[in-house]
């Protein structure tokens, strides 16, 4: 269920319904970056766990409205490198089915490694 959630987050990403446009934002934060999609999906699950903490309690203080104000980024940044991570793993399976289609075994082979070891990073 959870990477179920997380492929139904990047793909909102992806249509633009997840981050507001710079117009609309308060004050600009970097947040943590994600420069890879263990890193993102790290972010992504930490930045979560933390938010749900934040806003389960009955009142939010200003100090924890900027806290997830910046919080926010460092989400924001993840589910973009995870939906960029998932665009790239859909190429190679999609390699993966034609090879498969063509019996090239090498295809196959190399995509399918490829394929896996990111995926892995997703369903860990």
């Amino acid at each position: 269920m959870k990477r179920f959630a997380l492929a139904v987050l990047a793909s909102l990403l992806s249509s633009g319904m997840v981050v507001a446009d710079e117009h609309d934002r308060y004050e600009h934060f970097e947040g943590k970056p994600s420069e890879t999609l263990a890193e993102a999906v790290t972010n992504f699950s930490e930045g979560n766990q933390r938010l749900a903490e934040l806003i389960a309690a009955d009142s939010i203080s200003d100090e924890q409205m900027n806290e997830i104000h910046m919080l926010s980024y460092t989400i924001e940044n993840a589910l973009q490198k995870i939906d960029e991570e998932v665009d790239a793993m859909a190429i190679l399976l999609e390699e993966v089915h034609l090879g498969s289609e063509t019996l090239d075994q090498a295809r196959v082979l190399t995509n399918g490694q490829e394929y896996l070891s990111a995926a892995q990073t997703l369903v860990e």
